[in-house]
């Protein structure tokens, strides 16, 4: 037992500056989100959008969810949400009553998580887990505004933290990229190392950077390769108590370079920055003593000798025995909570690996079905499936055909221009944001076909709406759908007509 505590110590103690970073970062990924977000209030988020409450409830809920979101089909009120959830993720960005915002800003994401699972992605899952998982870490115990009220000078001399939520924290981090390499057991990702090209095919998803790297076989197979192992090996260097800090170093460093690569060549919204942002935990005492010393001591408060020397007096002087028998008890009943959130936190994070290795082919028993309910209820439910175990092959993009009331054919998705079937020269460009572009792609899927007369019914109002002089009375969705093939070959786009919709007969 005395191994195993030290093996843990070892290998799952992290920086509290780091923490405190890795804090700071989440809480602007979440303002950006709910900037983003914010901007299709309507759309994703009333009854007046594409997923209506009564939609949501019959083909997505599960009894065990839980949505604020869900309590109100009318914009207004999702607005006061984001208000609500704006405020808390400020107060988590400046530390202020850190445990609290750090509640308040998972149960309101988790909620908008809820109210449209259609737009949700990979990066959404990892970043309500570290929302998660930083309930029970003190990452406002530095650059923040608890630090400065509270001045601890304990902290100042030992900035080093192991708990059973540290353990979580690395675990998770772990557990993303390993079963996400477990998921992709197809040949495209161990041995052909045709993944890459695929992806790069889906005009939907592809940036400059990919265009640059598309026309090179040999390059693409080469980091199809490099992923696929990169994703299977590193989390084990987590794993090793010797040379931790520079184990630590290179996970950050090759995860650093992997994301941005990302970024890059695919279209992945804010996939990429709350995988950067998950790491910044990861960074070992010696680095972050510079980074604190270079760049973010001005932003907490130094603790003064005269202070630490107050502090001391204070706990030795026989004078104020009773406060130090007052003090002691508050210490012994702190370690009791410790011990049993401690416990708490092994459990879940127990349930998290069974989960996530469940979802893989390794030889793990499958969670049993009624295990799920605590999972689908705190939203622990994980599965990393990015690009696996295939890369998606239906490439295309979407023409909404409107009619006019003197029988012309426009575009909506260019402005009402002449209908052209011709590939737009950036797929991308079409889509607001990648919200948007993750619904499209749910809109493919025939299993989602309830959910295309609401899309075709919005934006068809939607259109009257803003072109008055211009109104159209019939809208067929329809997708030209170009299948993505092998060795550079280029497939006929074919016309799918995916929904059709009319104004009602007066």
């Amino acid at each position: 037992m005395k191994f195993l505590e030290l093996y843990f110590r070892k290998t799952f103690t992290v920086d509290l500056r780091a923490l405190a970073v890795m804090r700071i970062w989440l809480a602007g990924i979440v303002l950006i989100d709910l900037g983003i977000r914010a901007t299709d209030l309507e759309a994703h988020y009333s009854n007046m959008g594409v997923l209506p409450l009564y939609v949501l409830h019959q083909f997505l809920w599960f009894p065990q969810l839980f949505s604020l979101h869900a309590l109100n089909g009318m914009w207004q009120f999702q607005a006061v949400l984001f208000m609500v959830a704006a405020v808390f993720a400020v107060f988590l960005l400046v530390g202020y009553r850190t445990r609290l915002a750090t509640i308040v800003s998972w149960v309101l994401l988790l909620s908008v998580q809820n109210r449209n699972p259609l737009i949700g992605q990979g990066g959404d899952d990892l970043l309500r887990m570290l929302l998660f998982w930083g309930i029970f870490l003190p990452w406002g115990a530095f650059y923040s505004y608890d630090a400065v009220k509270k001045q601890q000078p304990d902290l100042q001399e030992n900035t080093s933290y192991f708990s059973a939520a540290t353990v979580a924290y690395i675990m998770q981090i772990a557990l993303v990229y390993f079963s996400t390499a477990m998921l992709k057991n197809s040949p495209e990702w161990h041995t052909d190392g045709t993944a890459l090209y695929y992806a790069l095919s889906l005009d939907q998803i592809l940036m400059p950077g990919g265009r640059l790297i598309y026309p090179y076989p040999e390059l693409l197979r080469f980091l199809t390769l490099t992923t696929y192992y990169t994703e299977l090996i590193l989390p084990f260097l987590l794993l090793i108590p010797v040379y931790n800090n520079f184990f630590r170093m290179v996970v950050v460093l090759v995860l650093l370079g992997f994301h941005i690569g990302i970024s890059l060549t695919l279209f992945v919204g804010l996939f990429y920055l709350i995988n950067i942002a998950s790491i910044t935990g990861l960074l070992p005492g010696p680095v972050m003593d510079w980074i604190d010393r270079k760049l973010l001591r001005v932003f907490r408060k130094p603790y003064t000798k005269e202070f630490r020397e107050i502090f001391a007096r204070i706990t030795q002087q026989p004078k104020i025995l009773s406060f130090q028998v007052s003090l002691h008890q508050s210490i012994i009943e702190k370690d009791n909570r410790r011990y049993i959130r401690n416990v708490l936190v092994a459990g879940m994070l127990l349930y998290c690996i069974w989960w996530n290795l469940g979802t893989t082919h390794l030889p793990v028993p499958k969670m049993p079905e009624g295990s799920k309910w605590f999972g689908y209820m705190f939203r622990l439910n994980q599965h990393w499936g990015m690009f696996s175990p295939i890369v998606f092959r239906d490439d295309g993009w979407y023409i909404l055909e409107g009619k006019t009331e003197q029988g012309t054919l426009v575009d909506l998705n260019q402005q009402g221009g002449e209908i052209n079937y011709t590939k737009p020269a950036s797929v991308v460009s079409l889509f607001k944001n990648d919200r948007w572009r993750k619904y499209s792609e749910n809109y493919l899927f025939v299993k989602n076909g309830y959910m295309r007369p609401y899309y075709c019914h919005y934006m068809m109002r939607i259109w009257n709406e803003s072109h008055p002089g211009k109104p159209i009375n019939q809208l067929e969705v329809i997708y030209m759908k170009e299948p993505s093939l092998p060795d550079y070959q280029v497939s006929v786009p074919t016309r799918e007509v995916l929904c059709s919709c009319a104004l009602a007969a007066e």
